[in-house]
């Protein structure tokens, strides 16, 4: 009876440091999401299920490009998923058709290369946008059907939850995501 016993405390022992650590990992590191809507067609679509590193904006702080999942600024409860287009203390310009930035290193500005978005996709809107110290800029790869900035305005830093690293589903589709280069 003492050995049944003795394993029995210690399969309740595994159970309670693997619920534990389940709990640490979802809060603290990484955290699935599921991916509703298509405000980001081509690269996520509805039904994709990404995996989200919350650690990286503890360390170092979002970069142009990178796709974020975050909280809808007016509704917390709600999250969207979008790639940052204008980093804090940037102006983003948006005309034409084109998104242009200008900050310290370019103050004269520099177009970015959306290579990422489909042929022709056109950016709508003409719009100037001026990011403070604490806010982002975010753009859904489907522009004409996105909600984004463009509705919103720019995103305070504490609403972006963190960074899409790899798409778990559909498994004929897993890929691991890295920011493009300007």
């Amino acid at each position: 009876m003492r050995k049944f016993l003795a394993s029995l405390l210690e399969i309740f022992e595994i159970a309670i440091i693997a619920v534990a650590a389940v709990i640490l990992i979802r809060t603290f590191l990484i955290q699935p999401f599921a991916v509703v809507g298509d405000s980001m067609k081509p690269n996520f679509a509805g039904g994709n299920y990404v995996l989200v590193d919350e650690l990286t904006y503890r360390i170092r702080p979002p970069e142009r490009g990178e796709v974020v999942v975050l909280h809808d600024p007016e509704d917390y409860s709600t999250y969207f998923i979008k790639r940052i287009i204008g980093l804090p203390g940037e102006r983003v310009a948006i005309a034409s058709g084109t998104v242009t930035i200008y900050d310290a290193v370019h103050p004269a500005g520099f177009t970015l290369d959306e290579s990422y978005l489909p042929q022709g996709t056109v950016t709508s809107g003409d719009e100037t946008y001026t990011l403070s110290s604490s806010t982002y800029l975010l753009l859904g790869d489907n522009r004409p059907d996105s909600y984004d900035s463009r509705a919103w305005g720019p995103l305070p830093a504490k609403n972006i939850v963190g960074l899409v690293r790899v798409r778990l589903w559909p498994p004929d589709q897993i890929t691991a995501f890295s920011a493009p280069k300007y």
